[in-house]
């Protein structure tokens, strides 16, 4: 029986989590940021464990025009459940505490890491639910478009920008969960002889496929002819051979439909060289997909033509560069060579 016993520690940071959990019942857990050139400072919807937040009459008045459902407390059932299952696991955890016995963490973990998974399902689907089931008869209607937010990360709709992401009481869950899958592989580590490796394994597993949205690296997007703008000239997006994006650390993309665009947008100093990912250009032979801008072969022609004057055609080999270069004579130049002063 004395091994059934939890360690001090490990019963003083259950107890821990289980107060941090009441904290979560009077904080925002989510929040889905807009940002558009007529928003400046931007519109924000906060999702606090029983009610919305936040700019939700705007949003509503903005949703009315393209066909979404307005947002209203009393539509989700969600608002009226989560504090009492809150409430509950910050109970639960007190109490495993106080026992201080291995099942009853065990059961906790598993009961935890579920509803944690369940939970970031049923988002996924309200936002599909949202963003697809619009109204037929609205101002507004873009043939195949939805309006989807992003479960985590950055997304494009329309000309807003919508980031999604943890807000406090999110970021207390997930620390929550984080201590807990460690408190149950410490205490599975040191009973393992009588307890089997796969069962807790796969709970730690689960644990961190929920957590593994957050950790996606961000890359380039597709450039859509005709639909996307420049982000800098604001132009439609025409002739895809001269595409280039720029994707920030937080998954942003910014689309340019010349390199003489996002040469220009580099130097007003709109974002800073830190919070840069990566630059993608279109490669001007084959299929025109992205390829990484500070890698590709460039060629500087007149005879290009690009739609804002830039003339640079990018390639990612020198075979195809060669060929162009037949057609369109000119110099061969490199990113670091377009990007001194």
């Amino acid at each position: 029986m004395k091994n059934n016993k939890l360690k001090p520690w490990i019963r003083f940071l259950l107890i821990f989590c289980g107060l941090a959990l009441i904290a979560v019942l009077f904080v925002p857990m989510w929040r889905i940021d807009l940002v558009a050139p007529q928003y400046p400072e931007g519109l924000m919807l906060l999702i606090y464990p029983d009610k919305l937040a936040g700019n939700v009459d705007i949003i509503n008045g903005l949703n009315h025009y393209i066909g979404m459902k307005t947002l209203h407390t009393k539509d989700f059932v969600e608002f009226t459940l989560l504090p009492y299952i809150i409430g509950f696991f910050a109970l639960f955890f007190i109490v495993a505490g106080l026992v201080a016995r291995r099942k009853l963490l065990y059961l906790l973990s598993v009961l935890f890491v579920s509803f944690g998974i369940l939970a970031m399902y049923d988002f996924w689907r309200w936002e599909y639910n949202y963003g697809h089931n619009l109204n037929p008869d609205a101002a507004i209607i873009v043939p195949g478009m939805a309006y989807q937010p992003p479960l985590i990360g950055f997304k494009q709709l329309l000309n807003f920008g919508a980031y999604s992401m943890p807000d406090i009481g999110g970021w207390i869950f997930v620390g929550v969960g984080a201590l807990l899958v460690f408190c149950t592989f410490m205490v599975w580590r040191s009973s393992r002889k009588n307890i089997r490796a796969a069962k807790v394994t796969s709970v730690a597993a689960a644990f961190l496929c929920m957590m593994s949205f957050a950790s996606c690296k961000p890359g380039p997007e597709p450039i859509r002819p005709g639909i996307d703008n420049c982000y800098f000239c604001k132009m439609t997006i025409s002739d895809v051979r001269f595409g280039a994006e720029l994707v920030t650390k937080k998954g942003k993309v910014y689309k340019f439909d010349d390199v003489h665009c996002i040469l220009a947008y580099l130097k007003t100093k709109d974002i800073e060289p830190g919070n840069i990912s990566n630059y993608y250009i279109t490669n001007y032979a084959g299929t025109h997909q992205l390829i990484n801008l500070q890698t590709a072969l460039l060629l500087k022609s007149d005879g290009l033509r690009s739609p804002m004057g830039g003339n640079v055609a990018a390639f990612d080999n020198k075979d195809s560069l060669l060929t162009i270069q037949k057609r369109f004579p000119g110099n061969t130049a490199t990113w670091n060579d377009l990007i001194k002063p």
